[in-house]
């Protein structure tokens, strides 16, 4: 995966690995593609959709795709040998059409790029099994996910017969006070 921007290179006194802001959408990049020719595809990632740019056989073609069609963001480990690498992919039910967002070799910050990217897309996290299955990380009902209930308010306590906080809040809008000239007033006492 390499940015369009910088070309391929680090940036000067840059040790860390190249990657993909999330933060800073929309992001061009150009990716590998198996079915393109010569094996390279455009890609343009905004929050609402993505413009995967690529030609195939002589013919190009541009997808537009919006975020929410995407599965997921997902986690992947790839072992090749002894060595492994860790890799945040924006998964699409055609895996022709899932893009890698963030790779390295070390694990330290992928569990925050993995997160942010979720966060930032407004997908669920993802996380891929040794066979390559996905499987969500929290469970779901459609767009909502479960978790634990929040206890119910007790009732009686002592905090119970004071007045709302919203009217402590609340300004007093500029009320004018009825003057009444030439009139006797009227004091009970008892």
């Amino acid at each position: 995966m390499r940015r369009q921007a910088s070309r391929g290179r680090k940036p000067a006194g840059s040790s860390c690995v190249e990657r993909l802001d999330p933060f800073s959408l929309p992001v061009r990049f150009t990716t590998g593609d198996a079915g393109a020719d010569g094996r390279m595809r455009n890609i343009e990632l905004q929050r609402e959709r993505v413009i995967v740019q690529r030609c195939v056989r002589g013919i190009p073609m541009t997808l537009k795709l919006a975020v929410g069609d995407f599965l997921g963001v997902a986690l992947r480990i790839i072992r090749k040998g002894k060595a492994a690498a860790v890799y945040v992919t924006l998964e699409h039910p055609d895996p022709g059409l899932s893009l890698p967002l963030y790779s390295a070799s070390n694990t330290d910050n992928v569990v925050a790029e993995w997160q942010s990217w979720a966060r930032t897309l407004r997908r669920p996290l993802l996380i891929a099994d040794d066979s390559g299955r996905l499987h969500d990380l929290f469970p779901r009902v459609g767009e909502v996910r479960l978790g634990q209930i929040s206890p119910r308010r007790r009732r009686r306590t002592a905090m119970k017969g004071r007045r709302p906080s919203m009217a402590w809040r609340r300004r007093r809008g500029l009320e004018r006070k009825r003057v009444h000239r030439g009139e006797r007033e009227i004091i009970a006492r008892n």
